[in-house]
């Protein structure tokens, strides 16, 4: 951040999606599971399936847990900016520095990495209640085996990203991306995947979307919860169940189960009444998308 090396940030993602198409093609792989876990190495992975359009799985590397005290990656900025205001002591600093990210996995919010994989889960290209799962936990382990099964699956179906990867896809990942608050990074991400697929996907289908679509979660970085907190009470199934169910979905999308959104989503019980995380559509955070496109000389 704040260096030349910020430059190549999104030209990362280009570079990681012409490695994998060089490779898969080259080898003249049948199907692929393609593994990411930040900001561009998950679109980067789904550009690089969309113009291989061979059957293919994505798995989320999995986000991270809490850091004690309820800190995060966040808190360490936040840390070193007050300590730059001589607002904590240097023990201080390295006290929150040590603990905040207790282990591997994607930032603990819900910020691009976690955005995106919830992205991708709505799309149909990771398998359902894949994209809240911690990196170091059983259910992640089980994912992961469970791709292999899928990409079988799909090879013997015969189902492509093209299939799965379609123009009203993207729009439930529009959806649920707006209704858990997720990252701006979407909207450029989101672009190049569809493009990479040839689905006619424009700004203006965010604005158009985010006009009916609420905002539910009470997520980092502007609200109070952690992913995995969200995980452990059903991940975001039950969020999509309910806007499937308020008909904010297209319930007919393939995905990569083989069947549908609905058909994945039939037996998804909602969230429990004690759980603060997700509001109920009568009660949202915010009525509209909290994403806005800016049009004219307001974007110059």
């Amino acid at each position: 951040m704040g260096s030349e090396g910020m430059k190549y940030s999104l030209v990362s993602r280009e570079v990681i999606a012409d490695s994998i198409e060089t490779v898969v093609a080259c080898q003249g792989f049948d199907g692929v599971v393609a593994i990411g876990g930040c900001d561009k190495n998950m679109p980067g992975c789904l550009m690089g399936l969309a113009r291989l359009n061979r059957p293919s799985v994505f798995v989320y590397g999995g986000t991270i847990q809490p850091g004690k005290n309820h800190t995060d990656v966040v808190s360490v900025f936040e840390a070193v900016g007050k300590r730059a205001n001589n607002d904590i002591t240097d023990i201080e600093l390295e006290q929150i520095e040590s603990t905040a990210i207790p282990g591997p996995g994607s930032c603990g919010g819900m910020y691009t990495a976690n955005t995106m994989a919830s992205a991708i889960e709505a799309l149909g290209m990771s398998l359902p209640n894949s994209s809240s799962q911690d990196a170091i936990s059983a259910d992640k382990n089980s994912d992961s085996s469970r791709a292999g099964e899928a990409v079988l699956n799909l090879l013997d179906k015969d189902i492509k990203p093209s299939d799965i990867m379609t123009k009203e896809a993207f729009e439930n990942a529009i959806t649920v991306v707006i209704s858990l608050g997720g990252s701006t990074n979407a909207v450029l991400h989101l672009l190049a995947m569809a493009h990479a697929i040839d689905v006619d996907l424009h700004l203006d289908d965010f604005s158009r979307i985010g006009k009916r679509t609420p905002v539910l979660a009470d997520l980092k970085p502007f609200g109070s919860h952690f992913m995995s907190q969200l995980n452990a009470q059903g991940g975001i199934e039950p969020v999509m169940k309910m806007l499937l169910d308020q008909g904010l979905l297209h319930g007919d999308c393939l995905t990569v189960t083989g069947k549908t959104v609905k058909e994945n989503l039939q037996n998804i019980n909602g969230y429990t009444k004690e759980q603060s995380i997700i509001m109920g559509l009568d009660k949202p955070i915010k009525n509209s998308s909290h994403l806005r496109i800016l049009y004219g000389n307001l974007c110059l």
